[in-house]
């Protein structure tokens, strides 16, 4: 089963920007009012019962269960008899907005993510359909529930094998824009080790150095905008909140970041697909960037979007041009000798990796870039007892298969194709 996920840009017209808007007001109501309950459940829960609060306090009855998903869509069902204005909104939509409120309070039980927040008219930007329409695609545009057709800027075909399973709304600095969940009902091998390998280390004074002596200076896509930033934000000071100039100058500012955000994109699969050029299997680093993104440095990391290019934007350009992609172990990759194995201790200030066993004198990066690479295919014959030497391909039926699928993807640009989830 493969699942894809494209991004249109839509063209609404006046009223049906008016409907988006009021949309998302309702559901961020029923997120704001939905979180209220469970932050009271869990304030009740609290404090000791010799130490209330003299300001106020929780009263709740000790027997009240937590008011999870299935009971605030419970709870849904009946306030919609009551309130018209959630009568006015599509139900299984605010039932998404419970469930993703559910899945945020999950991760903050977990310690993945901090506590959900409360969202204000800025923060709440999409919208979820869980079920589209019977034959929702047309050259007009596209059909959804509650808004009707709505005009779409095509930018690539719809292969005929693909299903619209269900379709989000965003509200974006640029305009507002629709993501079509894509399934077909295929299945699609993995793309076995073969060819070329070629080893990846990411850092921060070269954004990746190859096993083949390839190095990749870290581009800086903040500083040429940070000014205009700064001017900006200096001048949001003076506004007036809720004033028609702080949201016009709120506005300034989101266009600056998205264009940000949209140059790094670009930029990163340019690079994954001359990174396929090169190579027939690729090895990267198994790391957790968020510790990164953490210290001293975590305004550089963040910058150059290591998490993204090696996470989601590498692995799906493998996959679509027939690349192995996998990751291995990152400990000691740097502390390693990529020729004869030996340790070679040294700190983040040494940028040459100088061996006494064997007398080999590379650059760091690249020692551990090949290091990288080393380990990579002695997992895969440990793992599965061949020798990493020799070439896999896929049959031709499933050859034949894959293209088919593909075909009406790599004729046209894959900037906003990634996969579902």
């Amino acid at each position: 089963m493969l699942n894809m996920t494209w991004e249109f840009k839509l063209k609404p017209t006046v009223e049906q920007v008016a409907e988006i808007e009021r949309t998302l007001s309702v559901c961020r109501k029923v997120w704001n009012y939905a979180l209220a309950e469970r932050k009271d459940w869990l304030n009740s829960r609290k404090s000791p019962v010799n130490a209330c609060s003299l300001h106020r306090e929780y009263i709740l009855p000790a027997d009240q269960p937590f008011p999870n998903y299935v009971k605030q869509a419970k709870a849904l069902t009946q306030a919609k008899q009551q309130i018209p204005e959630l009568k006015s909104v599509n139900a299984q939509m605010l039932q998404q907005t419970l469930r993703q409120l559910e899945v945020a309070w999950e991760a903050w039980l977990l310690k993945r993510a901090g506590l959900p927040r409360f969202k204000n008219q800025a923060r709440m930007r999409s919208f979820v359909f869980p079920q589209m329409l019977r034959n929702p695609i047309s050259d007009q545009g596209i059909k959804l529930p509650q808004l009707g057709w709505v005009k779409v800027r095509w930018s690539r075909d719809i292969p005929d094998i693909c299903l619209i399973k269900q379709a989000r709304v965003v509200r974006k600095a640029s305009g507002y824009f629709v993501l079509l969940s894509l399934q077909a009902d295929v299945d699609i091998p993995e793309v076995p080790f073969q060819g070329h390998p070629t080893g990846i280390d990411v850092g921060l004074e070269y954004f990746l150095s190859t096993s083949d002596g390839l190095q990749v200076k870290r581009p800086r896509f903040f500083n040429p905008l940070h000014r205009k930033l700064q001017l900006l934000q200096r001048r949001l000071k003076t506004k007036q909140k809720g004033s028609a100039n702080r949201s016009k100058l709120l506005q300034k500012i989101a266009r600056v970041h998205q264009r940000i955000a949209d140059t790094r994109k670009d930029w990163h699969f340019k690079l994954a697909h001359q990174l396929c050029d090169r190579a027939d299997a690729l090895f990267v680093e198994d790391l957790d960037f968020r510790i990164m993104a953490k210290g001293m440095l975590g305004k550089h990391t963040l910058d150059a979007g290591l998490g993204q290019f090696t996470n989601q934007i590498l692995p799906w350009v493998c996959f679509k041009r027939d690349v192995y992609y996998a990751k291995v172990d990152p400990r000691g990759t740097s502390q390693e000798c990529p020729d004869c194995g030996a340790e070679v201790k040294k700190d983040l200030s040494v940028r040459i990796s100088h061996c006494l066993e064997c007398g080999s004198i590379k650059p760091r990066d690249i020692a551990a870039a090949q290091v990288i690479c080393t380990r990579g295919q002695r997992g895969i014959e440990n793992a599965c007892g061949v020798e990493v030497t020799g070439s896999s391909v896929l049959n031709s039926s499933q050859l034949a298969l894959k293209q088919e699928i593909f075909g009406a993807i790599r004729g046209i640009s894959s900037h906003t194709v990634r996969l579902a989830g």
